[in-house]
This record gives C-alpha cells, sequence and structure tokens, in this order.
C-alpha cells in the first residue's frame, strides 16, 4: 500500500475554502477546485515508496501493470488506471459541457495528433483517447443542471417568461417565441436540437434576449413556481452577460442533491455544475467539449455532434447497502464505482470492495487499512494507492478513536 499526495487544480472557479474545511488542512489563499486523486499524466498523485522516495502513480503503475492494476483490468483497460477520482469545490459555475464516447475520443485525439495541434493547444478538443463518464457524490447540497428536461416541460417556462414580458409592459422577444415553436416539433429530439443550435451559434439576437430575459426576471417579474430555474438563469447571467449558456440552461434538467445524493453522466449529456462540494469519479480522461459559460474554446460542430438530444430522467444513483457502515454506489460503467465507509468508534472492520486498484481518501477521523501484505494508517485528509495484488484490505477504525471515521474508496465496477 502506497500513501499519495495529491495535486490541487487551481481553476478560478473553486472554492478557497471547501477543500481545507473537509480535509483539515491549511486553506492556500488561492481557488481550490479540485483534488485530482490517481494517475491521469496531466496531474498524477505522488505515491511514497517503502524507502521514502516518491514516484508518480502513472510511473509506479508502468513498473509493472498486472502487479498494480490486475490482469483483468490490463486486458478491459490497458495498462492504466482506469478511473480518476476528485474532490470538487464549485464556488462558481462550471463551464456548460459535454464529454464524447470511446470511439469519438478515440477518432478525434488521432485527428488532432494527425493534425499537429500540440497537447495543450487551447484549441485541442482531445486531450487524450479515453471517454469521460462520471458521477458527482454531494458532500454539502450541490446544484448542477444535468441532461435534456423533456421539451413540453420547458415550453412551460418559456410561456411564464412570456406572461412575465407582458407584466413588465415589454414585448415578448421573437426569440423567445421561436423557441416556443420549435419546441412543439412532435420529434423531442429534433426540436432540443433546434432550440440548442439555434442559441448555441450565438448572434446578437441571442445576446440581447438574454439581457430583455434577466432585467425583466430582476425587475417585478414573479419567478415562482420556476425559482430555481429563473434564479439560475439571473444568476448566469450575471456572471456571463449574453453568454448563450444563460438561456440554454432552461433546456436543462435544474437539480439541487442534498448531502449523501448522487448522480451520473454518461456521455453526450450536457451538464454544468453550478455550486457545492463533491466526491467525483470518472473514467480517466480530460476530455471536455464546452458549451458556454467560458471564455474557453467552443467548436460548435464537435459539440452538435457529440451531444445525445433526447430530453433524460435526472440519472439518480441509489447506493446499496452492505450492512457494515458501507455504501456502494455502481454507475452503469465498467471504469469504477465509488463507496463510502463510516466506522463509528470499536465497530468491526469492514472488508473493503476491491475489483482491481483502489484508491481510499479520508474525511473524518482515521482508519487503519490491512492487508496480508501490509498495513497503512490513514488520518483525516490522507490518502492512499492500493494495488490489486494487495487485495483482500480490511478497514479498521484506529484503537481508542472518539469520534467515526469517513473515507472514500474507489475501484472499478464490481458489476459483470
Amino acid at each position: 500500500m502506497y500513501e499519495i499526495e495529491n495535486v490541487l487544480r487551481d481553476y478560478a472557479w473553486g472554492s478557497t475554502t471547501a477543500i481545507a474545511g473537509l480535509l483539515g488542512r491549511p486553506e492556500s489563499g488561492r481557488p481550490e477546485a479540485e483534488l485530482w486523486i490517481g494517475a491521469h499524466p496531466g496531474a498524477p498523485s505522488m505515491a511514497r515508496r517503502v524507502d521514502g522516495s516518491v514516484a508518480p502513480l502513472d510511473a509506479l503503475i508502468a513498473e509493472d501493470p498486472e502487479h498494480f492494476l490486475g490482469s483483468e483490468s490490463v486486458a478491459e483497460f490497458g495498462p492504466r488506471l482506469p478511473f480518476l477520482t476528485k474532490i470538487l469545490a464549485a464556488a462558481l459555475p462550471l463551464s456548460l459541457q459535454v464529454h464524447p464516447s470511446i470511439e469519438q475520443a478515440k477518432a478525434g485525439f488521432a485527428r488532432e495528433n494527425a493534425e499537429g495541434i500540440a497537447p495543450d493547444a487551447a484549441h485541442r478538443n482531445y486531450r487524450d483517447d479515453n471517454h469521460k463518464p462520471e458521477m458527482i457524490f454531494a458532500l454539502t447540497p450541490f446544484d448542477a443542471l444535468c441532461g435534456f428536461r423533456a421539451p413540453a416541460a420547458t415550453r412551460k417556462i418559456l410561456l411564464h417568461l412570456a406572461a412575465c414580458f407582458d407584466l413588465v409592459e415589454s414585448g415578448v422577444p421573437p426569440l423567445l417565441v421561436e423557441l416556443l415553436e420549435v419546441l412543439e416539433n412532435p420529434d423531442e429530439g429534433a426540436g432540443l436540437r433546434s432550440a440548442f443550435e439555434r442559441l448555441i451559434t450565438g448572434g446578437e439576437d441571442v445576446s440581447h434576449t438574454t439581457a430583455m430575459v434577466a432585467a425583466a426576471l430582476t425587475s417585478s417579474a414573479p419567478l415562482a413556481p420556476y425559482q430555481a430555474e429563473l434564479s439560475t438563469v439571473i444568476s448566469l447571467n450575471e456572471k456571463y452577460p449574453g453568454d448563450p449558456g444563460v438561456l440554454i440552461s432552461l433546456l436543462l434538467n435544474r437539480i439541487s442533491l442534498a448531502p449523501g445524493e448522487a448522480v451520473y453522466l454518461p456521455a453526450g449529456n450536457v451538464h454544468a455544475y453550478l455550486h457545492g462540494l463533491g466526491v467525483e469519479v470518472m473514467a480517466s480522461s480530460d476530455n471536455v467539449l464546452r458549451g458556454g459559460l467560458t471564455p474557453k474554446y467552443i467548436d460548435v460542430p464537435e459539440l452538435l455532434r457529440t451531444i445525445e438530444f433526447q430530453p433524460v430522467a435526472v440519472p439518480m444513483l441509489t447506493p446499496e447497502f452492505s450492512g457494515l457502515g458501507q455504501e456502494l454506489y455502481q454507475p452503469p460503467f465498467r471504469e469504477f464505482q465509488l463507496q463510502r465507509i463510516e466506522l463509528a468508534p470499536g465497530a468491526e472492520p469492514v472488508p473493503l470492495a476491491q475489483a482491481g486498484a483502489v484508491v481510499v481518501i479520508v474525511v473524518s477521523g482515521s482508519v487503519y487499512l490491512d492487508s496480508p501484505k501490509g498495513d497503512l494508517q490513514l488520518a483525516r485528509g490522507g490518502s492512499a494507492f492500493l494495488p490489486a495484488a494487495e487485495a483482500p484490505v480490511n478497514v479498521h477504525p484506529v484503537a481508542g478513536a472518539e469520534t467515526p471515521a469517513v473515507a472514500f474508496a474507489v475501484t472499478t465496477s464490481m458489476k459483470a
């Protein structure tokens, strides 16, 4: 077992306090957006060997992939850790985005390499050849946009907006009328595509309509019964005035997760995290196609090829309980599953659910990891990489502990 040090990413949207507060470490004074826990070459964790030396986790795994990952993982995913774990802390909204399928990622990565686009170029879409299905587990109340809602539901919100313009004695913007018409299409996917494409291509009318909508909503126009959706329009426009993503948000499910709730996001799902602290797990990739709410590069044609234009129910993820203080969150992706372990003082040890390698991070109290080949104690904020060859591992409360311990662990999915 290897204790690891992880990399903090200081993106501008990050909280200055949330990750430090969770892990019991001093604040850096900078935005702390994501703590990367894994072996992605963009920011690998550093693993401490028995002799005290350290090595990037991806380099360590490359020394003996079958030992570290297990033969089944190597056969299915290649000689790389198939998942990436993050602690994500959003103080401001992230960009509106979508992730490609594995086929799109492989083709796009090869195409951009052949075109000679530098790996770190601002206009590059594909940073690697992998897809990026993901999930988010809420540690605090967590707000997000997640997938298209049914067009009929969006039309009700737009009709409410149109009525608001009557209340403020202003004409209904023609763009709103146009959106209402295209969303009447009996082919829901076609209607959503038309509405999204109309907005994402931008133009002065999109920017002007966004400003008109925000002005109406901040005057005397009522937000109820769409308080969350319309408040989001107001707050997004304050940060990104006139951005197409402001009105696109009205096409999407607006969700608020309570602590302990989780959702999963397959390829093609348009989403944006708005605010909150959570544990995010994904296939090991950094491929993001952006669609608004960002100053970064947006490739509209590639974005439109990647999005799944179909309404979806909010993809909530229900845990399975072991009865031993362990919750398993298993999304329909082969690369990963998340487990939350809570141990009361003096509790019996919990067998770690393990399929291949595991990463563990402790967010409260201390735990003691025990395997046939070694042991390791982790305090709050500590994390570890457990090679496949070290299974089985048991998680114990530390002797004499007076408060519960809480840890999260990620491994490859145990579902067939």
